[in-house]
């Protein structure tokens, strides 16, 4: 008499999909509802730490997002001494980062939209250029921060226009959306 086989119940692996594959897919889905929940919007105040950053600016405020594992996003500058903001976008040209000085190490470049307030932070920075662009390193509480300020003319080329340089002054976090209510 032959041996029958023993009956198998169906795996994961016999359905094409491994334990593996699915605890990645777990993984994934939880950090992708963990990520938002975890952004973290807050405001870092610096100080002019030159002359040059002085006169420009008086020193500014960057609206950040800290991500799940800490990395930082700028998503606007406000003025410290005067009414106004600019919303900037990350990303730009690399162009922008080759026209540097030697040496420098940021290379984060936001593209600073000419809407509202960005119109009059570009004309500040570099002014006749047709489109300006923040260089920035990494943002981080307690630390001193270089900007350069980028410009592209109408001739094509980009120019480095002026490094702003700053010395952290404090953090805090941004009121809940909705939270303040206008008063007349």
């Amino acid at each position: 008499m032959g041996r029958r086989p023993v009956p198998r119940l169906p795996s994961a692996t016999d359905r094409g999909i491994s334990v593996i594959m699915w605890c990645r897919i777990v993984t994934l889905c939880l950090f992708a509802l963990a990520g938002p929940a975890a952004a973290d919007t807050r405001l870092l105040a610096f100080d002019p730490a030159d002359r040059v950053t002085r006169a420009l600016t008086r020193g500014v405020t960057l609206e950040v997002e800290r991500g799940l594992f800490g990395a930082i996003s700028v998503r606007r500058i406000l003025s410290t001494s005067a009414r106004g903001s600019a919303a900037i976008a990350r990303g730009g040209p690399d162009e922008a980062r080759r026209v540097l000085p030697a040496g420098v190490s940021e290379a984060t470049v936001y593209t600073i939209p000419l809407e509202g307030d960005g119109r009059g932070l570009a004309r500040a920075l570099c002014p006749g250029a047709d489109q300006t662009f923040l260089v920035l390193g990494r943002v981080r509480a307690g630390r001193p921060m270089a900007m350069h300020g980028v410009g592209r003319w109408a001739d094509g080329a980009y120019r480095h226009c002026v490094t702003l340089s700053y010395l952290y002054r404090g953090e805090w976090s941004a009121p809940p959306r909705g939270a303040v209510s206008e008063t007349p």
